[in-house]
């Protein structure tokens, strides 16, 4: 019965405190009294985190399952209502916003996420903005908008799934968009940067808060050499490349500029 009940207790702890639950476990059962304070608060704690682990387990797979049905392909509404309608309805189930070609009015939900079919009335006319800022877009998602070629500025700011992947795609927009924004997008390397190099319209481009760029001033002037006429903005030239000595001068240091200073002298 000892054994049975120390390898259920074995399965049932996480990979961080197993061993420690089993010794105290053990030493528990080897002896007569009850389980010590200590033994049923190991216990305690490895149940919970055991429970702590399923649930973030069960969080990352529903956020997965979640990202793939906001961005599967609007096939049937292609087919049904055009391919400028379809982006459409794709951008506003994103919650995103968006203007056609010709209008200055925006499409966009109210604060519950519903929106108005008020777009459907002009099938014939494609996407010019969009701003799907703080968005979970991936590169799949990106499928439904690869037919608007009038798409001139589009705003990821703060998409969590942006990812270089995604920026290598856009080299579909290569002959209309003007305006991109990709700041604040933590999966944004250098490489999904040098991608951009097919968007030979580009004019602006934003890389602000990009966690992932150890020299975003090196960044900006490579970009700047592949897009000459884009203006990069969200990096200094001197961000990161200047590394500030903040060590204590050495008395090496001090005789050094007692010498240079006497040179000068002299």
């Amino acid at each position: 019965m000892a054994a049975s009940l120390l390898s259920h207790g074995m399965r049932r702890c996480s990979a961080r405190t197993c061993a420690a639950a089993a010794v105290a476990v053990r030493r528990g059962l080897s002896s007569a009294a009850p389980p010590s304070v200590f033994t049923r608060l190991l216990l305690k704690l490895n149940n919970y985190f055991y429970d702590v682990e399923h649930i973030v387990g069960w969080n990352n797979w529903a956020r997965t399952l979640l990202v793939r049905s906001k961005n599967t392909f609007f096939g049937l509404a292609q087919q049904n209502f055009g391919d400028n309608v379809a982006a459409a309805y794709y951008i506003l189930t994103l919650r995103g916003s968006f203007r056609f070609a010709g209008q200055s009015e925006w499409f966009r939900p109210d604060s519950s996420g519903k929106f108005s079919y008020d777009f459907m009335s002009t099938p014939d006319t494609q996407i010019e903005e969009v701003d799907l800022s703080g968005t979970i877009i991936n590169h799949d998602g990106l499928d439904n908008l690869v037919k608007q070629n009038k798409l001139q500025s589009l705003s990821l700011r703060g998409c969590p799934e942006v990812d270089d992947w995604f920026l290598a795609r856009l080299h579909v927009f290569g002959e209309s968009l003007v305006e991109l924004d990709v700041s604040h997008c933590p999966c944004v390397t250098v490489g999904g940067l040098a991608a951009l190099q097919n968007l030979r319209k580009l004019q602006r481009l934003d890389i602000s808060g990009l966690s992932r760029l150890q020299s975003p001033g090196l960044v900006r002037i490579l970009l700047e050499e592949m897009l000459p006429h884009c203006r990069v903005t969200g990096a200094e030239y001197e961000q990161g490349l200047i590394q500030p000595d903040t060590r204590e001068p050495t008395e090496e240091d001090h005789e050094a500029t007692s010498a240079n200073t006497g040179v000068r002298h002299l």
